[in-house]
């Protein structure tokens, strides 16, 4: 048994220390989201069986565009299907949109023009349920992420429920991903199933699991939290972001919550030394952010 293999899962040391899950989310405007049906390494498209043209035009799609991340995705029941599955979505705050096409084979994915005006393909009218399941990125994917993504699966309508590559924060898995908002929510498990698609499809948001909203840097995502637990806002909808402003300790940030806004300030801190993934060769201190006052009615 090698050194990391006998260390404790990620995961399970996060969850033990009570390291907080809010403000974690990635930082990502728009995602691209290709069916590949083959193996998932490490690095999910090098390792691809992708010729090598196609890799550098996928690269190229996403480096055109500020905080865009390509993620491969999958089906079990798919397996045999013809077509491949593609999906492009824009998680902005006030206009998050997603749009999915079907090609025939993956060289067609040259003529795949995510940056150039419209966006491709055509308005899919349901939400998408992203589980991380790469367990050659991370064990604690592979061994979180799978069972949860089967029971979402088992209750979800066909379609809404795929797997997917790296997303980020490896030691809160489960992970799911809630497009095309960008929700990202930790540590869930196959029982919190249901309650994940009922709180969705009800635009509330699970507090306790809710790691923040990609389009959101830190520091906002921190606010965010914060107002809402305050104020008791859990719907989706509920707030939106005013302005955020650098200060001497840190951040300020206001929201609006229908009439009222809200102000808080953020500061950012070390956390406990830890390994941040399993495969880590050192230990490190996570970033954590967090209201450094509470959120108080602006006038």
């Amino acid at each position: 048994m090698t050194h990391l293999a006998s260390r404790p899962f990620c995961a399970e040391i996060s969850g033990e220390r009570g390291e907080p899950l809010g403000a974690t989310a990635s930082r990502v405007d728009t995602w691209l989201l290709v069916e590949y049906r083959g193996l998932w390494s490490h690095d999910a498209l090098a390792g691809s069986g992708l010729s090598d043209q196609v890799k550098s035009h996928l690269r190229e799609q996403v480096d055109a565009l500020p905080r865009a991340k390509l993620l491969f995705v999958r089906r079990r029941e798919r397996r045999g299907d013809t077509g491949i599955s593609v999906f492009v979505c824009s998680s902005s705050e006030r206009h998050p949109s997603l749009r999915g096409l079907e090609v025939e084979g993956y060289e067609d994915l040259l003529a795949l023009d995510v940056a150039g005006g419209e966006p491709p393909g055509e308005p899919v009218g349901h939400p998408l349920f992203l589980v991380c399941t790469h367990g050659k990125h991370d064990r604690c994917c592979a061994r979180y992420g799978r069972p949860l993504h089967d029971a979402l699966r088992e209750l979800a309508e066909p379609g809404w429920v795929w797997q997917s590559t790296h997303v980020g924060g490896d030691r809160f898995a489960g992970n799911v991903v809630v497009l095309p908002e960008g929700l990202y929510f930790g540590r869930v498990r196959p029982e919190d199933a249901l309650g994940v698609l009922d709180d969705h499809l009800g635009r509330r948001l699970d507090l306790g699991r809710f790691r923040g909203r990609s389009c959101y840097p830190f520091a906002v995502q921190a606010a965010d939290l914060e107002v809402r637990r305050v104020a008791k806002l859990t719907g989706i909808d509920d707030l939106a972001l005013e302005w955020v402003e650098p200060t001497r300790e840190g951040w300020r940030v206001r929201f609006a919550a229908g009439a009222v806004s809200y102000e808080t300030d953020v500061v950012r801190s070390d956390g406990e030394l830890t390994y941040l993934t399993c495969s880590a060769p050192a230990l490190r201190h996570p970033r954590h952010y967090a209201a450094g006052s509470p959120p108080e009615p602006a006038s």
